[in-house]
């Protein structure tokens, strides 16, 4: 149950119990509770989506983009925008992009990430509104994306000391998430069977772009796969609807 309250605590803003005198591998260990989260998250934002789409699509995309935004705290949304400042700045230097995304501010090419990222995440929700009548599926989105996190930083060498290298400690779990998430998505969501494709090709991207991983990657990795999974909701309803 500790590590289940630290995923949360890390996760998400959530309120949650104290925890005292917490071990130096607390974060490892708890990350095989990431993709549970993820479907705490994805519950939250189904149920505030279904609310504000009573009143308007756009208003229910807008009021759920707000609460995906605070439930996590943004903490995602700021790997991205630190990934893209480092990509658009260090010129293939390693060690300049490690440095770049190490430094707290945000330059031009994270605030354009950060804003193409939510423009298209406020789109796509109000598409899935108008066309989904109940997108309810939406929930296990999250999951998901949570449980990449789990695959990229176990199969991935860490980019150097930091969040990256505590997340790359084995954990047990990562075979049997991805075949829950798989039967579920099967049964309930066909349109996320796409998922380990979208897994697959941010693997790609940090294997052959970046050599590695670190927490700004997992981060953004988690962004990018939302916004790739909205969208294939879409595209499968438009197609095979």
């Amino acid at each position: 149950m500790r590590h289940l309250i630290f995923a949360l605590q890390f996760l998400t803003r959530l309120p949650t119990p104290a925890l005292k005198n917490t071990a130096p591998d607390m974060l490892s260990k708890s990350k095989i509770w990431f993709p549970f989260v993820g479907l705490i998250i994805g519950c939250s934002l189904t149920l505030t989506l279904s609310l504000g789409a009573k009143i308007d699509p756009w208003f229910g995309a807008l009021l759920t983009l707000l609460c995906w935004v605070w439930i996590t705290g943004g903490i995602h949304i700021d790997g991205l925008a630190d990934l893209a400042d480092a990509l658009g700045a260090a010129h293939r230097d390693p060690m300049r992009l490690l440095a770049i995304m190490r430094d707290p501010h945000v330059g031009s090419f994270g605030v354009l990430a950060t804003g193409l990222l939510l423009i298209s995440k406020l789109i796509l929700l109000m598409l899935l509104v108008r066309e989904i009548p109940s997108p309810w599926m939406i929930a296990l989105i999250p999951a998901w994306a949570r449980y990449g996190a789990m695959v990229w930083s176990q199969t991935l060498p860490p980019l150097g000391p930091g969040l990256g290298e505590q997340f790359s400690q084995k954990s047990s779990g990562l075979p049997l998430w991805g075949l829950g998430l798989l039967c579920v998505s099967w049964l309930l969501a066909p349109a996320l069977l796409f998922a380990p494709a979208a897994l697959l090709i941010w693997w790609l991207f940090l294997k052959n772009r970046l050599r590695g991983m670190n927490g700004d990657c997992l981060g953004a990795g988690i962004e990018i796969t939302e916004t790739m999974l909205l969208a294939a909701m879409i595209v499968f309803h438009k197609f095979y609807g």
